[in-house]
């Protein structure tokens, strides 16, 4: 039997991907140390984290997805020391939906780790991740509740909530809350934190660059138009490899941009969401490693606009760019004019 389950629940945009890259890439010098991480890659986890929810729908994705989480846990049993599993869709879990799940670990202990930031840079973070993955909802309805993809709302982006319903089940002692380092802290701090939280070496290989590239307000903005024509792309895949890999991630966030902020009455609302998060960790003996204080969105920030703020003009330059890019990548991948034939015609068959 497991000794302890180190399952790391989120919050989405708090560094989970980076993390993940740095446990998977290192995985067998972790089974080494006696940390089993369990399932096949990556993609079992995110699957195990919607399947232990009773999500439907999952046979779509593959036919061994709606299983994940029982083979994760079966492997678990069968292993002696401990046991890390990590994706940040578990923290969508509901109090019933975490009691099943302790349960089918018993009698290893559950140790939950969420990594945390401030509710608007988790908002705003939140709403592009959204958008990069094929949304076409606009930054002011950006939170609201939706009912197909739990996953990005406050449902799994306020940590007051989370916190609340595993806590209800996990004793808040088994609880640790790691506040996502500032930039003026090491860039490698994140990963530290992780590894003493969860018990594993902190001295393997990083990342040399940051995961989930962010797209600057107008880039964005275009991003979130362009998906109202992007009907036949609407699996996982699609969404996963052509919107957020191909066009947003490769070619949008090659333009750079420059950083926005949400509708005014949002930014209210995270403060609001900021403070009671804070109470909350006041009042129960949850393990806060980092400063609680970057829970909380600042009184006074810089100025920046928000995506509804860009104009037109903005948006046909980044259109052109965008298609220039474009265009120099299918030449240059060797394949050949799309639909060309052999009676495609060159430039001088038209006339002048």
């Amino acid at each position: 039997m497991a000794r302890r389950l180190h399952l790391h629940i989120g919050l989405p945009k708090t560094g989970t991907t980076y993390l993940q890259q740095v446990v998977w890439a290192h995985r067998d010098r972790l089974l080494d140390d006696g940390m089993l991480v369990p399932g096949r890659g990556h993609r079992d986890h995110l699957w195990a984290a919607l399947a232990a929810q009773g999500r439907r729908g999952l046979k779509r994705r593959h036919p061994d997805a709606p299983k994940a989480w029982d083979r994760l846990a079966d492997e678990i049993r069968r292993w002696d020391g401990d046991a890390l599993v990590t994706h940040e869709f578990f923290c969508a879990a509901g109090e019933d939906d975490v009691a099943r799940l302790v349960e089918q670990v018993a009698p290893a202990r559950v140790e939950v780790v969420v990594t945390a930031r401030d509710p608007l840079a988790m908002l705003t973070a939140g709403w592009q991740e959204l958008v990069k993955n094929g949304s076409t909802v606009a930054a002011r309805d950006a939170g609201r509740p939706r009912a197909a993809s739990p996953e990005f709302s406050w449902r799994t982006w306020d940590l007051h909530g989370v916190l609340r319903r595993w806590s209800a089940v996990v004793p808040p002692e088994q609880v640790h809350v790691l506040v996502l380092p500032g930039r003026d802290e090491p860039p490698e701090q994140h990963w530290r934190n992780f590894a003493a939280t969860v018990g594993i070496r902190p001295d393997l290989p990083l990342p040399d660059r940051a995961a989930n590239p962010s797209l600057g307000v107008v880039q964005v903005e275009l991003l979130r138009r362009v998906n109202e024509h992007l009907d036949a792309f609407h699996s996982p895949t699609d969404r996963g490899t052509w919107i957020r890999g191909q066009l947003a991630e490769r070619f949008l966030a090659e333009q750079g941009g420059e950083p926005f902020t949400m509708p005014a009455e949002l930014v209210e609302q995270c403060r609001t969401r900021g403070r009671r998060a804070r109470r909350l960790l006041r009042e129960q003996p949850f393990d806060v490693v980092g400063d609680v204080r970057r829970l909380s969105v600042p009184d006074e920030m810089p100025a920046r606009r928000t995506p509804e703020q860009v104009g037109d003009a903005e948006l046909v330059d980044a259109s052109g760019a965008l298609v220039a890019v474009m265009l120099a990548a299918v030449r240059d991948s060797g394949r050949g004019p799309i639909g060309a034939t052999s009676q495609s015609r060159t430039a001088s068959d038209f006339p002048t």
